[in-house]
């Protein structure tokens, strides 16, 4: 308990300062070694490795900092399928560059487009979905629907999702406000809201088919890297596409 309490309170530390200080560079560099770790943490969770294709990763992450997020991103894409025809790969190996990669990149050019203070409202939703969600659950699963969430993630109950996505979305919509009109806010805060879940699902899912608790061991007491923003992986490019609209 320690050591996460500690591994936590640094995290925010860095978040804070990072977000305070507002510089492209500095943010592209935090989110550029999350997706290299990340990327990393998923070769293992897919079973699958290839050091051409993660030095492409690299180059594309590397790329992000000086052109558009996005351009980089199709770059690594368009390169890594390239490579996989060319050679005639194996194409499970492309996975870890839709996830986590695409991804990340994806909450780096939103960053870049719209600012830190968008990072900070998906921030806010994220964590009252996942901490919502927990107090919820623990206090009141099974009480009112007896199965739980998914065969998936068999310790999610019903009534912490819902609670985790109420609370999220009535509380992120306020602090939407200072971006829009309530209703918009509303919307993108739910819909945001209910993709963190299926992101934190969806790495569950990947850990159980690789039969491991956490995805790496780089932050004691939290896991790995990707144990830590799979809400975000899924909450990030559907906040993306929301804010284009």
């Amino acid at each position: 308990m320690k050591e996460r309490i500690i591994t936590s309170v640094v995290l925010i530390a860095v978040l804070l300062l990072v977000g305070i200080i507002d510089n492209r560079f500095l943010t592209g560099l935090l989110i550029g070694a999350i997706a290299v770790v990340g990327y990393m943490e998923a070769e293992k969770l897919f079973k699958t490795e290839d050091k051409e294709i993660f030095y492409i990763a690299i180059a594309s992450v590397v790329l992000s900092l000086i052109i558009n997020p996005f351009t980089a991103l199709i770059f690594g894409v368009i390169v890594s399928a390239s490579y996989i025809a060319y050679y005639q790969k194996d194409l499970n190996i492309i996975s870890p560059v839709i996830y986590p990669l695409v991804p990340v990149m994806i909450l780096y050019a939103l960053y870049v487009k719209q600012g830190m203070g968008i990072i900070a409202w998906l921030i806010v939703i994220v964590a009252l979905t996942d901490s919502l969600a927990y107090f919820v659950g623990k206090n009141f699963a099974r009480k009112f629907i007896a199965q739980g969430f998914c065969k998936t993630s068999p310790n999610k109950s019903w009534e912490g999702v819902i609670g985790g996505v109420a609370g999220a979305t009535i509380i992120g919509a306020f602090v939407g406000l200072y971006f829009m009109n309530f209703w918009n806010s509303f919307l993108i805060a739910l819909l945001v809201s209910v993709s963190s879940v299926f992101g934190d699902l969806f790495e569950s899912y990947l850990k159980r088919r690789a039969g491991v608790k956490d995805s790496g061991n780089i932050l004691p007491g939290h896991g790995g890297v990707l144990d830590r923003i799979d809400g975000y992986l899924f909450a990030a490019p559907v906040m993306f596409v929301l804010m284009g609209v």
